[in-house]
C-alpha cells in the first residue's frame, strides 16, 4: 500500500535539522570528545580538548553555531518505494528546507552557485542529495552539513589491485598526515574503498555519518579501523595540530564490489565538529 507524505513534512523536517546539527554535536560525537580528554597524554592537548568542549556548552545554552563554518548541506536520503511525495518535488522540499534552516537560524551562508564565477546564493542552497531507494513506506533523512576546512583535506586515491591493503593503509596515512593541523583536529577519518571514482567518494562521506565507536559489521574491516585509528594518534599532530596523543577520534570505514582492475580509496576527513543528524517521516 503506497503511504503519501507530502512535500512541506520534509521541508519542516529538513529545516529543524538544519538549525539543530549546527548548534549541537550528537550524543556519540559529545562522547567521544569527552573520552579523548580523559585518555589524552598531552596537558597542551587536554586544555585543547578542554576548550573545545567549553566551546560546545557555549554554543548549546547560547544557541549559536559551534563552528562559524556551518557547512555546505549534505544529505542521504532513504526513500521506501512505498512512499509517494505530495504537493511537490522533493528536491525541491529539500532544499526549501534547507534555505529556510540556514535563513531562520542565521546560518552562515557559504554556497555559491558557480565554481569560478563564485555569486552567493545567499540561503546555503543547493544541497548536495544522495538518494536510495530501499524496502518500506518511510523516508530515512541524515543531515551531515560538511565545512571545508577539513573537507579540502580529502583525498581519492585510485590503487592498484595489486597495492592490496598495505596500498589502502598508505593511502589513508597519506592523506592524514598532509592534512595535518589543517583539518581542526582531533578529526574522523572517512574511508570508502571499491566501487568507482564516485562511489568510493560517497562511501566516505556516508562513513562520517557512522556512530563514533560503532565499528564495521566485517571482521577485517574492523580490524584495520583499529589498526588506523591507533597508527594515526601516533603521528602526533594531536588537538589543534599542537601536538598529543589525540589525533583523530575514529577511523570509520565502508567497501563496496568493485572491477577486476581497480582499487579506489577516498578519504573524507573532518574536524572534531562532525556534524551529523538522523531524522525518519
Amino acid at each position: 500500500m503506497i503511504r503519501e507524505i507530502n512535500a512541506s513534512e520534509i521541508t519542516k523536517t529538513v529545516r529543524e535539522m538544519c538549525i539543530k546539527v549546527n548548534h549541537f554535536l550528537s550524543e556519540d560525537m559529545d562522547n567521544a570528545l569527552k573520552k579523548a580528554t580523559e585518555n589524552e597524554k598531552s596537558d597542551l592537548g587536554k586544555k585543547i580538548l578542554d576548550q573545545l568542549q567549553e566551546n560546545l556548552k557555549i554554543a548549546g545554552e547560547d544557541m549559536i553555531p559551534i563552528c562559524q563554518d556551518t557547512g555546505m548541506a549534505v544529505l542521504f536520503v532513504e526513500v521506501g518505494q512505498d512512499v509517494h511525495v505530495a504537493d511537490g518535488l522533493i528536491e525541491d522540499a529539500i532544499n526549501e528546507g534547507v534555505r529556510q534552516g540556514y535563513v531562520d537560524g542565521y546560518l552562515r551562508k557559504s554556497v555559491v552557485k558557480d565554481p569560478i564565477i563564485r555569486e552567493n546564493t545567499k540561503d546555503n542552497t543547493p544541497a548536495v542529495i544522495h538518494y536510495s531507494i530501499v524496502a518500506g513506506d518511510k523516508i530515512k533523512i541524515t543531515f551531515a552539513p560538511k565545512g571545508f576546512g577539513s573537507e579540502n583535506m580529502s583525498r581519492v586515491f585510485m590503487l592498484k589491485p595489486a597495492d592490496g591493503i598495505e596500498g589502502v593503509k598508505n593511502a589513508i596515512m597519506t592523506a592524514v598526515t598532509d592534512a595535518g593541523p589543517n583539518a581542526c583536529p582531533p578529526m574522523v577519518v572517512g574511508v570508502g574503498i571499491g566501487g568507482t571514482f564516485e562511489k568510493c567518494a560517497i562511501l566516505a562521506k556516508k562513513a562520517l555519518t557512522r556512530e563514533i565507536g560503532k565499528n564495521s559489521d566485517i571482521e577485517y574491516v574492523a580490524e584495520l579501523e583499529k589498526e588506523m585509528l591507533q597508527k594515526i594518534n601516533t603521528l602526533g599532530i594531536g588537538p589543534g595540530g599542537l601536538g598529543g596523543t589525540t589525533t583523530a577520534l575514529a577511523v570509520n570505514i565502508n567497501t563496496y564490489p568493485t572491477h577486476i582492475a581497480g582499487l579506489p580509496v577516498a578519504v573524507n576527513i573532518c574536524c572534531h565538529v562532525n556534524r551529523h543528524i538522523v531524522r525518519e517521516i
